[in-house]
């Protein structure tokens, strides 16, 4: 579906950082139909990626070797500048910013409580993603953290979420994001993970079918590192780019 501005608070943007983006071009290209603009030396060499001409994700040079390749997800916000200081009053990190980019809006790069990288936008003519939840588009973003219960609490403070609790057992604690009744990202307690996952967001891209875009993942250099399973949500498979970069597939249900 198409989206106008986003929601204080939910996810806007993601963008990846790749240490190839020539490679990156071609693969989310072959795999999800995307098409990517000219990369803009005055903003970085930051590129966009769209499709049928409407923006889904960017697209960065990483800079230093010894980062791993990742996807980024930055949280809208009316002020960055504010945000970013209840974030340090929280406990978070600043990396980066708040810093203006140009007329498109003002980011901040920050890590919260629990460890993982979190961006904030505060939208000028950039409003964000032009799709969502259709082939091809961003549908779920997610939070692994180690500090559950902490996380929950910086979340709120920092961007103003309203939590639901979905499942509150020692195999899965799990929490969204919900907004006038709808839900836009999850926060997952790790301690039910056995596999020493980082804390980190990560984003789920829509596809028609996870089995058929996993083989296409394959073929193109990727990997899977989670296989498919089906889920109350869609059918769900755990992917990295050729650069090792992680991302999920979704599949509605249905």
């Amino acid at each position: 579906m198409r989206r106008g501005q986003t929601p204080a608070g939910a996810p806007t943007w993601i963008d990846l950082m790749s240490a190839d983006t020539d490679r990156a071009r071609t693969f989310y290209g072959e795999l999800l139909g995307w098409e990517c603009g000219e990369a803009n030396p005055e903003m970085g060499g930051y590129a966009n990626f769209t499709r049928d001409g409407v923006l889904v994700a960017g697209l960065l040079q990483k800079q230093e070797a010894t980062l791993p390749d990742f996807w980024s997800v930055y949280l809208e916000v009316p002020d960055a500048a504010a945000a970013a200081a209840v974030c340090e009053s929280s406990g978070g990190q600043l990396f980066l910013g708040p810093q203006a980019v140009g007329d498109l809006g003002a980011m901040v790069v920050a890590g919260d409580v629990g460890g993982a990288v979190i961006g904030m936008w505060e939208s000028g003519t950039h409003t964000g993603f032009g799709v969502v939840e259709e082939p091809g588009a961003a549908t779920w973003f997610e939070l692994l953290t180690p500090a559950y219960d902490a996380s929950l609490d910086f979340y709120r403070e920092v961007f103003g979420w309203t939590v639901e609790t979905m499942s509150d057992t020692p195999e899965l604690r799990y929490s969204v994001l919900t907004i006038d009744g709808i839900q836009y990202a999850g926060i997952m307690d790790s301690a039910g993970h056995a596999d020493g996952s980082p804390p980190m967001w990560s984003v789920y891209l829509q596809v028609e079918s996870t089995d058929a875009s996993c083989t296409e993942v394959e073929s193109l250099g990727g990997s899977i590192v989670r296989q498919a399973v089906d889920t109350p949500y869609g059918r769900l498979a755990g992917c990295a780019d050729p650069m090792g970069a992680p991302f999920n597939l979704m599949q509605p249900p249905g």
